[in-house]
């Protein structure tokens, strides 16, 4: 029987694995309707709704589907998202931001504060833990990209503002308001990067233990489990022996 209970223990953690991958699917298309709804339909000349795009085709969403949203948009027959962000507190402390799109502004607070409260943490007012952010730019190119001179060279000339090398790849900060034309500037001198994407850029770090951080995972496991949620930002650090561990 053990190979019985070895077989559904994959099948259990690929439903798994499928559902998560769907509702990722759903966020984005999600996004992508959005950004196609308040701006041009055509991502060349909407810049929201062309990094929307990129960031559901660097998470391999069908190209049907992406079409598919950005048709929903212009058809009229969406759903009226309103966006909204929650800020609170985790396990610890740790700073939590929660990115939520809703088309029922008191079922999505209702949901997010029940889920803070069932994980270890309390759900504060706009601005609580904010202040420990800033928003940037985010772009990701794989470490083959080049080596972390080369990155950085194209990054500053694209206009960024800071870049991150590891054995991972290269992590490069820029303003906000500027990412879709240092994007745009990367791609021609570093080639497509594995995402682009507004981020939540901790200033300030709470350090976790393991214990702290089980607690952490599964708050933020929770809340995206939530259909409107559509990320969550923390700013724990914890160690490599911890990151380990989990």
């Amino acid at each position: 029987m053990a190979g019985h209970s070895k077989w559904a223990n994959i099948q259990h953690r690929k439903g798994r694995q499928d559902a998560a991958r769907s509702k990722l699917f759903s966020k984005l298309s999600k996004e992508i309707t959005v950004a196609a709804k308040m701006g041009d339909p055509d991502p060349e000349k909407n810049p929201r709704l062309r990094l929307a795009v990129k960031e559901a085709k660097s998470n391999s969403v069908p190209k049907d589907v992406i079409d598919r949203a950005i048709k929903k948009a212009t058809g009229g027959d969406s759903e009226d998202y309103e966006e909204i962000r929650y800020e609170g507190y985790g396990p610890n402390g740790v700073a939590v931001i929660v990115e939520a799109m809703t088309d029922n502004r008191n079922r999505t607070a209702s949901n997010v504060r029940s889920t803070f409260s069932k994980n270890g943490g309390n759900l504060g007012e706009t601005g609580s833990v904010g202040f420990m952010f800033e928003r940037k730019g985010e772009v990701t190119y794989p470490a083959d990209a080049g080596d972390a001179d080369a990155v950085f060279e194209a990054a500053i000339e694209a206009g960024a503002e800071d870049v991150e090398s590891s054995e991972e790849g290269h992590v490069i900060w820029c303003a906000d308001t500027d990412l879709n034309d240092v994007a745009t500037a990367l791609e021609s001198a570093l080639g497509e990067s594995e995402s682009t994407k507004l981020v939540w850029k901790p200033t300030t770090t709470t350090e976790m233990d393991l214990d702290n951080m089980q607690k952490l995972m599964k708050l933020i496991d929770a809340l995206e489990d939530d259909d409107d949620v559509q990320r969550v930002t923390t700013n724990f650090e914890a160690s490599d022996e911890v990151m380990e561990a989990l």
